[in-house]
Formats: structure tokens, sequence, C-alpha cells
């Protein structure tokens, strides 16, 4: 992008941040509120990793959060958090349900699967890695946006599987029940990158700083 980091526009230029909607609204954005005062001026992008990506070796962004590592010598990338999956449903359907074992999915057979997207990415892995089978059943309800899965299985629409960061407060006020607890649950490594070689600019060096210091108790 024209002009970044430039010498004289470090106090105009934005700093530019692509990441997943759900963690920038629930996590990153709350961590970085205090640092506007200072005089951060941000732009933030959700969008899916691939994409951001892109857009950071194009010189869109400045910093990305990535579900994925990052491939090449172009971007440089370390670990920010880890996130834990859950199977999670609404009271009304774990009564239903009743107990779900590791090794036998067959109770959740006719509970309706709500998902992320058509092909069920999330609820795959978790069928894959705790129940060791291949899931193969069609979603009922497909949300875009996890708290939009999250808000549809609160209100009784079926289950799904969430990061616990996203679901933590429901889990904890009972709104939704863990159909089970996994010695060995999914977990998925979220990662901050940035352009290999980019200038240091001070604002993007508070907000990669920060996102480091706050992200250790995520």
């Amino acid at each position: 992008m024209a002009g970044r980091g430039r010498p004289g526009e470090e106090s105009s230029e934005p700093v530019h941040l692509g990441g997943p909607a759900e963690v920038l609204s629930t996590r990153v954005l709350p961590a970085l509120a205090p640092l506007v005062e200072q005089g951060l001026r941000l732009r933030v992008t959700a969008g899916l990793a691939d994409d951001l990506l892109e857009g950071l070796r194009a010189g869109r962004f400045d910093l990305v959060l990535s579900a994925i590592r990052p491939r090449g010598r172009t971007v440089v990338a370390v670990p920010l958090m880890d996130e834990e999956f859950v199977l999670v449903a609404a009271p009304v359907w774990a009564d239903r349900i009743g107990p779900v074992g590791c090794d036998d999915p067959g109770p959740l057979h006719d509970a309706p699967l709500v998902a992320y997207a058509e092909d069920v990415p999330i609820l795959r892995r978790y069928w894959r890695h705790v129940f060791r089978t291949r899931l193969t059943r069609s979603p009922a309800v497909v949300v875009p946006d996890l708290r939009g899965v999250l808000t549809a299985v609160v209100a009784g629409a079926g289950i799904t599987v969430l990061p616990r960061y996203l679901c933590a407060g429901e889990l904890c006020s009972g709104e939704l029940v863990a159909l089970l607890d996994p010695d060995d649950p999914p977990i998925n490594t979220g990662f901050l990158a940035q352009r290999a070689g980019a200038p240091e600019r001070r604002y993007v060096t508070l907000v990669r700083d920060r996102l480091l210091h706050e992200a250790r108790h995520w």
C-alpha cells in the first residue's frame, strides 16, 4: 500500500489487521481498545486465513491472525493461542441425547447439526479426532459466523462444535452443555503473522506486542 511506513506518517497511518471475525470481536478488539487512547488508528478486516495471508503478502495488511501456519519465507509467524474444540448442545438436546462416549457417536445421530459451512469442517474434524470415524451427515443449519452458530445452538437448533473460548460463558451459565469431555480434545493453534522484512512501525509493534501479551490469558 502506497505510503506505508514513510517517515513522518507514523501518527496518521492506521495499522491494518486481519483475522477471523469471531476472534477479532471477542478477543482482539477488547485487548487493543486501550491503545486507541495512545494514538492507535486501527483498520480491521475479517476473513478466511488463505485470503488474509495473500493480502498480507501483497501489503494490504500489517498483521494477520491466521488459523493455519503460513508457508514460505515472505511471512513470519509466531503461535498466538490454542483453541480447544468442544461438542455442545442446549440442555434440552443434551437431555434427549443422553450419555455420549468416545467409542460411539450413535446417540448423536438424530440431533440436527449446526455448522459454520456446508461441508462441516469443524464437526468433521471432531468426529475424526474423537470418534475415529467419518461424519457423513449434512447440516440442518449453516451460519458462516461461529457467533451465529453459538446463538442458534443456545436457542435449541441442535448440536455443534465450537472453540471453548467462544462458548465458555454459556457453558458456565448452563445455557450450553458439553456433551463429551475427551482426554484428547481437538486443538487448533492460531498464529500472528507479519511480512518478513517489513519496516518497523511503532504502532504495528505496539499491537503485535499487546496481542502476544494478552493471548497468554486466552
